[in-house]
């Protein structure tokens, strides 16, 4: 491949969701980074007819078609800080904002009856966690908690919502599902699995007027799915004992019969249906990659998925670390699915291979890893940890990392302690001690590449966003001798400073996380925060932050670039005008020719600053 040739991937739009329209599932939205920001249109599969939604705000981000796919529900937040109304977009007309009488929120939660009755809502301010039913112009507030509350459901006929709630366990997010009718707020029943195992609500029945409502459990340790009817009690688990890992509830089939799974075991996706009726697991047959992408904490459950289509037809949505989105199709009784959205223009590139590297502690780790192609020994590496921390690398299409490759790089992605779908203990096996843990996990990854010998041990940089943006600065200022340099995207810096000015949404969370607030958990702040280890770094450090970021605010950005100056460090500091998501590709293909750029730089021996 010629030097610039990776370039290639940034030219077209790059696909980053699909979701089926609640009430017409004929329909599909598309979600698209294109060259200079989102691109959002409604696709039908069997016609091929495209329509484009116009005049949309800039930073659309987790958009959601409405029911019969003539619009698009988004966070209208002028400047990318994840701060104001949600509006509805048709594909023509004219604009709506659907909350006028609300003061600005942070969403953490939407869903659209299939009927096309109702919108809810969660919503975070610093009056706390909200629920709100939207019909037409009016908000109805259905619940309020000073408590962690996210992911807002509602049933297919619209009379029935439910809300993940830690009322049960405040401060600790382990969730509980509250259900509530709509037409009074009334709550019609909880459900719990206990202090210890959280439960998570995916999506009610699209059958009207049946009320279940499909779950995640964690009765197990790890995930499984749940049917649970709220006006009956009644419920039914899908244990799957002879799976090992978890099995991930995505879907249901339109008629409210099977349920659409996939098992993700040491970070490797297999689909599968189950009968509900039969109490029969039903292995699907698909191409190797990923088949969904795992969000805990953002408006919708998955930023994206597989998911049902009509007449209980399968739509395989996968990416895989050198392939963009594609669409399969699979119809009942066939036995292999065939492609509706294959993806355009592909450049050809190096898959990544999954490893298992073992922590200090014994912990096993899933590191996603492939060399430059015609590489016979070490190499510089670019090891990558994503943010979160409760997400996870599902190895789906990264144009970045085949950059990295195809400048003749190796290339290593970590899913640390933190990661979803490695089980509880793992996930939460951050808690208390924020770092320490990661740390440990990125040092290990560290000596597994440089022994194997993929990984020249002078020339390993160490880039991430957001969380992985924090674990980038941390791992500079605490395991100084491993890095030639750092490239920290939308980092937190120092965690006092960054929780005296992030939203309210997240101030819940890293109090959780933490151990309490600044002022009660001063020590547990300190140790966390890079902004204690600057005089340690002997690397050179990209930061590359938003200028209204309201999840890593520029201040503490600012101050971080400061005080490593001032201690003598080569630091570079960049701001663009948005907040934490930026999309476009022409911003990400300028952001991997400057970290080559500097990468190039640091290898010869070159400041930054």
């Amino acid at each position: 491949m010629s030097s610039d040739a990776w370039r290639d991937r940034f030219n077209t739009p790059i696909i980053q969701d699909i979701r089926p329209c609640p009430g017409d599932i004929n329909l599909e939205m598309i979600y698209a980074a294109g060259l200079s920001d989102a691109e959002v249109s409604i696709w039908n599969p069997a016609t091929g007819e495209t329509l484009q939604v116009p005049d949309l705000p800039p930073h659309v981000a987790n958009p959601l078609p409405a029911a019969d796919g003539r619009s698009v529900l988004v966070l209208h937040d002028e400047d990318g800080g994840e701060v104001g109304h949600l509006w509805s977009y048709p594909v023509d007309g004219e604009p709506v904002d659907l909350t006028p009488e609300l003061p600005p929120y942070t969403l953490r939660g939407i869903d659209v009856a299939r009927d096309g009755s109702a919108v809810v809502i969660a919503t975070v301010t610093d009056e706390g966690f909200t629920l709100y039913h939207l019909t037409g112009a009016a908000a109805h507030r259905l619940y309020r908690s000073r408590n962690e509350a996210w992911n807002s459901l509602v049933s297919a006929d619209g009379a029935l919502a439910s809300i993940d709630t830690t009322d049960h366990n405040p401060g600790i997010r382990r969730f509980a599902v509250t259900v509530l009718d709509t037409s009074d707020g009334a709550v019609l029943a909880s459900v719990s699995d206990g202090p210890l195992a959280p439960l998570r609500g995916v999506r009610f029945s699209p059958v009207a007027g049946d009320p279940r409502l499909l779950l995640s459990t964690e009765r197990t340790g790890f995930a499984r799915p749940a049917v649970w009817n709220p006006l009956t009690g009644a419920r039914t688990d899908v244990e799957a004992p002879e799976l090992t890992g978890e099995l991930v509830p995505l879907d249901w089939s339109d008629d409210g019969a099977r349920l659409l799974l996939v098992h993700v075991d040491g970070g490797i996706h297999r689909v599968y249906e189950y009968d509900l009726q039969a109490g029969r697991l039903l292995r699907v047959s698909h191409p190797d990659g990923a088949y969904f992408f795992p969000e805990v904490a953002c408006a919708v459950t998955n930023q994206w998925g597989s998911h049902y289509g009509p007449g209980g037809q399968i739509r395989l949505l996968r990416q895989r670390a050198d392939l963009p989105f594609e669409m399969l199709a699979l119809d009942r009784g066939e036995g292999e699915p065939r492609s509706v959205l294959a993806p355009q223009n592909v450049v050809p590139g190096i898959p990544l291979r999954s490893v298992t590297v073992t922590s200090k502690d014994g912990t096993a780790l899933q590191l996603w890893v492939a060399a430059p192609e015609g590489a016979s020994g070490p190499v510089p590496l670019i090891l990558r940890v994503h943010g979160g921390p409760n997400l996870a690398d599902v190895g789906g299409y990264h144009p970045a990392a085949q950059a990295w490759l195809a400048e003749g790089f190796a290339y290593a992605s970590l899913n640390y302690r933190g990661s979803v779908t490695f089980g509880r203990t793992f996930r939460e096996g951050f808690w208390g001690a924020v770092g320490d843990r990661e740390l440990e996990d990125v040092e290990a990854a560290w000596r597994w590449l440089v022994d194997e010998g993929i990984a020249d041990p002078s020339a390993v940089f160490m880039t991430g966003s957001s969380y992985g943006g924090f674990l980038t600065l941390l791992s500079l200022g605490r395991l100084p001798d491993l890095f030639a340099g750092g490239f920290a995207f939308v980092a937190l810096a120092d965690w006092k400073l960054a929780y005296e000015d992030m939203h309210p949404a997240l101030q819940a969370a890293w109090r959780g996380f933490l151990g309490g607030r600044p002022e009660l958990a001063e020590e547990r702040f300190r140790l966390s925060s890079p902004m204690t280890y600057v005089e340690a770094v002997r690397a050179p450090v990209l930061i590359n932050q938003g200028r209204h970021d309201t999840r890593t605010p520029a201040r503490q950005a600012e101050e971080y670039a400061r005080r490593l100056r001032a201690a003598g460090g080569d630091v570079l500091l960049r701001f663009f005008e948005g907040g934490h998501e930026p999309v476009g590709n022409d911003g990400v293909a300028g952001k991997i020719e400057l970290e080559l750029e500097l990468a190039r730089k640091a290898l010869r021996g070159e400041r930054w600053s």
